[in-house]
C-alpha cells in the first residue's frame, strides 16, 4: 500500500482519497482466488472499511470442483471463507444473465464471425468495471479495488494506467478498454508486486487460498474446449466447409471454422506436405463461404492494421495527426514500435515498424508510452493488409 501524501492543504490517504482511512469505504472484487483475497486482506489491514463482493457469473457442475475456475461454485465458497477470516462483510451478486449476454454470447458470436475473441477484456469492460463499479458506488464506496497486476498513478490531468512492475504478471493488456471515469475510481494494490510477494502475503495472513492455483483465462470453459461451448450456444457453428489454398483450390474439408484460428499449423487434417514444400498455416477465415484459407507462414506477416474507434486514456485527446508509440497485439508479446493514425471515419490505422505474424481479427491492439497505457482498440476482420 502506498504511503499518505499531500495535495495542497489536504492529506491524501494511501488510496489517494481525501479522507481519514477509518472513514474511507473500499469495495473489493473477490473472485475466490489468491490475488483478490490478498487485495481484500491488505485493504482491511490498512484500516479501511472493507466490503467484499463476489459476482456469480456462471454455474455448471464442472466449475464447482475444478481447481483454477473463477466466479462459480467452490470459488464463491473460498471468497466467503476469506472474508470471514479477515472479518469483513461479503456479498454474492447474481450476474449470470448479464455475463452470458455481455461475455459468453459475444464470445460465441465472435467465433462465428471468424474472429479470435478475448473474453477477459469484455468481462472487465462490461460486468466488472461497469456493472460492479456501479454497485460499489451504490454501496457508498469511495473506490473499487481489484487484484489485477497493473498500477494506477495520478498524472497531471488525471489518473493514469501503468503496467504492473512484474512483466510476467502484467495484466494491462486486458484493461485497455477502461475509461477515464472508471480509472478515477479503481485501485490496484498488487500492481507493485510479483506473484511470489502476493503468495507470501497470503501465507502471512493465513488465508485458506494461499496455495490455490491461478484461475484460467477463459473461466467459463471448464475443459479448455471452447469449440464445444460455441457449438452448444450456436449449433450452426458446426457447419462443414472447404479448406482451400490462396488460389482457391480445395485441399480438404473441415467441420466448422470455429475449430481454427489464424496462424494455426497443426490439426488441419491435410496430411503431410511433400518434401521441399512449405508447411501450411491458417491465414484467413471466411465465415460467409465457410472456408478456411491456408498458405505458407510468410503470408501471415502483417504490417498494417485497422481498428474500430479506439478507447483513449492518455493525456488530452488522441493526436489528430497521429503519433508514434509501442503496441501489443497479444498479452504475452513485448511491445513493438508503431505509428497510429485516426481515420476520417473515426477508426484508427496502425502501421507496424516490423511485420507481426498470426494476428487475428477480434484481438486487441493496445497502445503504450513506456509503462503507461494510452488505450487501444479491436482489430477488424477486414483490416489487416498482408505485408509484401
Amino acid at each position: 500500500m502506498a504511503t499518505p501524501r499531500s495535495r495542497g492543504d489536504n492529506t491524501m490517504n494511501s488510496m489517494g482519497i481525501d479522507k481519514p482511512v477509518s472513514e474511507t469505504r473500499i469495495v473489493v472484487a473477490m473472485s475466490g482466488g489468491v490475488d483478490s483475497s490478498v487485495t481484500a486482506a491488505l485493504v482491511a489491514e490498512a484500516g479501511y472499511e472493507t466490503i467484499g463482493v463476489t459476482l456469480q457469473l456462471y454455474d455448471h457442475g464442472a466449475a464447482v470442483s475444478r481447481k483454477g475456475a473463477c466466479c462459480a461454485g467452490q470459488d464463491i465458497h473460498d471468497a466467503r471463507n476469506v472474508a470471514d477470516q479477515i472479518g469483513i462483510p461479503h456479498y454474492v451478486l447474481d450476474y449470470e444473465s448479464r455475463f452470458r449476454e455481455a461475455v459468453i454470447d459475444e464470445f460465441a458470436d465472435s467465433y462465428l464471425r471468424g474472429e479470435t475473441p478475448i473474453p477477459c477484456v469484455r468481462c472487465n469492460q462490461t460486468v466488472k468495471f461497469q456493472d460492479l463499479l456501479t454497485t460499489a458506488r451504490d454501496l457508498g464506496a469511495d473506490a473499487l479495488a481489484t487484484g489485477h497486476y497493473v498500477r494506477r498513478a495520478d498524472g497531471t490531468v488525471g489518473a493514469e494506467l501503468l503496467r504492473g512492475v512484474d512483466p510476467d504478471r502484467d495484466q494491462s493488456y486486458f484493461l485497455f478498454a477502461t475509461t477515464r471515469n472508471q480509472l478515477d475510481y479503481l485501485r490496484f494494490p498488487l500492481g507493485g508486486m510479483d506473484k511470489a510477494e502476493t503468495r507470501a502475503h497470503a501465507e502471512r495472513f493465513g488465508l485458506p487460498v494461499a496455495d490455490k492455483p491461478d484461475s484460467q483465462d477463459i473461466c467459463f470453459v471448464p475443459d479448455g474446449n471452447y469449440a464445444r461451448i460455441v457449438e452448444r450456444l450456436r449449433p450452426e457453428a458446426h457447419a462443414p466447409g472447404d479448406i482451400v489454398d490462396l488460389e482457391g483450390r480445395v485441399l480438404g474439408q473441415h467441420e466448422g471454422i470455429i475449430n481454427f484460428t489464424i496462424g494455426q499449423r497443426r490439426g488441419l487434417g491435410l496430411g503431410g506436405r511433400p518434401e521441399g514444400e512449405d508447411a501450411l498455416y491458417v491465414v484467413r477465415l471466411d465465415p460467409e463461404a465457410r472456408r478456411v484459407v491456408v498458405g505458407p507462414r510468410r503470408v501471415l506477416g502483417v504490417d498494417r492494421l485497422s481498428l474500430g474507434a479506439a478507447n483513449w486514456i492518455g493525456a488530452g485527446e488522441m493526436p489528430s495527426d497521429g503519433m508514434t508509440c509501442s503496441v501489443k497485439l497479444r498479452s504475452t508479446m513485448a511491445p513493438t514500435p508503431a505509428q497510429i493514425q485516426i481515420t476520417p471515419e473515426g477508426g484508427v490505422t496502425v502501421q507496424l515498424q516490423e511485420p507481426q505474424y498470426g494476428i487475428s481479427p477480434g484481438q486487441a491492439c493496445v497502445f503504450y508510452d513506456g509503462d503507461q497505457v494510452l488505450g487501444g482498440g479491436w482489430i477488424q476482420r477486414d483490416a489487416a493488409e498482408i505485408a509484401a
